[in-house]
Parts: structure tokens; sequence; C-alpha cells
């Protein structure tokens, strides 16, 4: 960043950081210590999809890749907005294997040439209440947050704010809370 740039209040946008997923599974049992939540097996990635050949040929290969790895367990889904979401589920025991997979998706895209395309990552969690808590990473802001949804419009932020305390020591947060974008109806939620 420039002389320029700090006197007029630019600043360079925070590169995403895959390897950061990897924290999911120190948070997920820092959510089961502190919080009783315990992961469902599910997790998604949502992106837009890119017209051409290159990119269909990026998202069969990733399909594919995850099938053979995982069997039946994958599912591709499209949202009211027009945002693809691919859906892997796993034994909620297994959220190392879960990471591998979203991790996977996430670097065949950007390795592709196809980084900005990529919008989220989810992982889903409940307690023992049915309370449903997702952990988002945000691709173009390098950073988690909590999502903890009752019925639509409407969120638990005090459980938000909470996990967000929780799981400072795991994840790097988000700080902007004007970016802790509702996923209503994301699969692996």
């Amino acid at each position: 960043m420039g002389f320029l740039d700090s006197l007029l209040g630019r600043s360079k946008p925070v590169q995403p950081n895959l390897d950061q997923l990897f924290g999911l599974p120190s948070a997920a049992m820092t959510l089961e210590v502190t919080g009783s939540f315990r992961p469902t097996g599910a997790g998604s990635v949502c992106y837009r999809k890119a017209e051409g050949g290159a990119f269909h040929q990026v998202e069969t290969d990733v399909e594919e890749l995850l099938e053979s790895l995982d069997g039946p367990r994958i599912e591709v889904s499209k949202d009211q907005y027009g945002y693809t979401w691919l859906t892997s589920r796993h034994s909620p025991d297994d959220m190392t294997g879960l990471v591998t997979d979203l991790h996977a998706v996430n670097t065949a895209l950007q390795d592709e040439g196809f980084g900005s395309y990529l919008l989220c990552t989810l992982v889903g969690f409940r307690d023992d209440e049915g309370r449903k808590l997702a952990l988002i990473y945000l691709y173009k802001r390098g950073s988690f947050y909590p999502f903890a949804p009752l019925t639509e419009p409407n969120r638990d932020n005090s459980l938000e704010l909470q996990m967000r305390s929780e799981l400072a020591n795991d994840l790097r947060i988000e700080q902007d809370l004007g970016r802790w974008f509702a996923v209503w109806g994301a699969p692996g939620l």
C-alpha cells in the first residue's frame, strides 16, 4: 500500500487463506466443550457459476473427486439468488474429512483462477435443544463469523456474539458485524 492509499483511506483487501479452514476441527471441539454444539457432519461451499468450459470442467472434476472419496454424500443445489452450493456430508465425528472436502473445493476453484467466484464456506452445528449454528468463512474477507438462525428473518444475535468470543482463539473472526450476513436456508445448515 502506498502513501496516497493510506492518506486517502484506501486499504488492500484481506487475502483469503484457505488453510484457515483447518482451524474448524479445533473450533468444533471448543463448541462442544463450551457451548454444547456438535457438528452435524454437513458443510457447503457457495459460489457463483462462471460461463464457459473451463469452469464447467473444474466443477465436474471437483464433484468427481469428492464422489470417488466419499461416495454419494455430495449434493449440488442452487439458491434463490442464483448461487451454487456444493454440499458434503460426513459422519458428525469426521470434521477433518469434511473440512478436507471443503478445502479441496475452494482450492480447486481458486487454483484455476475462479477464486473471485467463491462467496463462502459453511459448516453446520446443533445443540441438544435443536438450535442451529453455522460457522461461515467469507472467502473475500479471509475471516469467519457465527450465524445462529431462528425463524426467518430472526437470528439469535446474543448466541452469535457469545460464539464470537468463545471462538476467538480458534478462528480469525470477522470484526465488522455488518458483514455477518444471514444465509437463510443454506444447505448444510
